[in-house]
């Protein structure tokens, strides 16, 4: 059985990109197709993968402007050549689910959303993206094509998988597809619980307008607390502005260092709306408790009064008044390291091949 794995790009480091990898230890002879990829990215994670990326990537450009070629990702993803394959699997929030595939070959998609920029979020999308108010103006037009194109893409899919019931729900919205859950890997053995708890509150992740870190800021800033923030992303600078003397900016850092963090925080912080989580479950692997939006993953990993705590509105008054009452020495380290247990690397390998096995017997 030949399998081949695909993933819409390789530029940014997030949850997709663990899904990948996760995947290329299980089919480790399999090649994995993508739009374009980063060097940088290529050498650091996937030196040993056999990348085979579109027509794009040697487009003029591509590497930092990439989402100027917009128009081409649905022809590109298209023009995989995947003849010699018996099963494909694609991770995929946006267009590895659209190629095209022999009809004796089996198509599963790991969907870790249906494309966000085209249904659940296309307004903030259109809003936030750096293009001159011309090319905005006529924008949603395009994307109106392309959400009728998506669609069509999914229709080809044979067998979805969503990485968790908030996904599992817009699959079937948005696709009219039913899909088996499958909660994505997280490294949970990795996280250890620390000795000693220090004097700071943890939030972080790609710093990107959607996760809401704003909210965490303004709160912060009025709770006077000291607050820690990992990661980079687009919306940093705006962070930093609005941001006080009490909220420490780290950047990137390395695995070493965040798996530190979390598990000397008081608590992690979730102000978004995720479609799963891992940052949220990387903070309980290590012991600590997570104050969340009641929404989105957030309601299937974070367990009320055993492994964190929510604030029902998505303002930086409502997440205040949590932080307010909120009282960490009554959380077990351990049991809520037991908790994050469910959602581990092994348990994903093991659905995942159970799963492709199952579609294989049937043919």
């Amino acid at each position: 059985m030949k399998i081949a794995l695909i993933n819409d790009m390789l530029v940014q480091e997030g949850g997709q990109e663990r899904v990948l990898r996760a995947l290329q230890e299980l089919y480790p002879e399999s090649p994995t197709f993508v739009l374009i990829y980063d060097e940088q990215k290529k050498a650091k994670y996937y030196r040993e993968s056999d990348l085979r990326a579109s027509f794009l990537q040697h487009m003029p450009g591509i590497k930092t402007k990439y989402q100027w070629y917009l128009p081409l990702m649905p022809m590109a993803i298209e023009a995989h050549d995947l003849k010699a394959f018996d099963v494909i699997i694609s991770s995929s929030s946006s267009f590895a689910k659209g190629v095209i595939t022999k009809p004796e070959t089996s198509h599963i998609c790991y969907c870790h959303t249906p494309t966000r920029y085209l249904w659940s979020d296309f307004k903030g999308y259109v809003e936030d993206l750096p293009y001159p108010g011309v090319i905005k103006k006529f924008l949603p037009f395009y994307l109106s094509f392309l959400r009728n194109w998506d669609w069509s893409a999914a229709q080809r899919v044979d067998y979805f998988l969503s990485n968790s019931k908030n996904v599992q729900s817009r699959v079937k919205k948005y696709y009219q597809k039913d899909s088996t859950i499958i909660y994505p890997p997280v490294e949970v053995e990795k996280f250890s619980i620390a000795n000693k708890i220090k004097d700071y509150y943890l939030i972080g992740g790609r710093l990107v307008p959607y996760k809401r870190y704003d909210v965490a800021i303004k709160a912060f800033n009025k709770l006077d607390l000291p607050l820690k923030v990992f990661g980079t992303g687009p919306e940093a600078n705006n962070l930093r502005k609005i941001a006080k003397n009490n909220i420490e900016f780290l950047g990137e850092v390395t695995d070493d260092e965040k798996m530190q963090l979390y598990s000397q925080a008081i608590a992690f912080i979730n102000p978004q709306e995720e479609d799963f989580g891992i940052t949220a479950v990387e903070a309980m692997a290590a012991g600590r408790p997570v104050i969340a939006y009641e929404a989105g993953g957030a309601l299937e990993t974070v367990e009320p009064n055993l492994s964190g705590e929510f604030f029902e509105d998505q303002t930086w008054e409502s997440l205040a008044n949590t932080i307010i009452h909120f009282k960490p020495e009554k959380y077990d380290a351990q049991k809520i390291r037991a908790h994050a247990g469910q959602f581990s690397k092994e348990n994903f390998q093991r659905q995942m091949i159970e799963f492709v096995d199952k579609i294989s017997n049937k043919k």
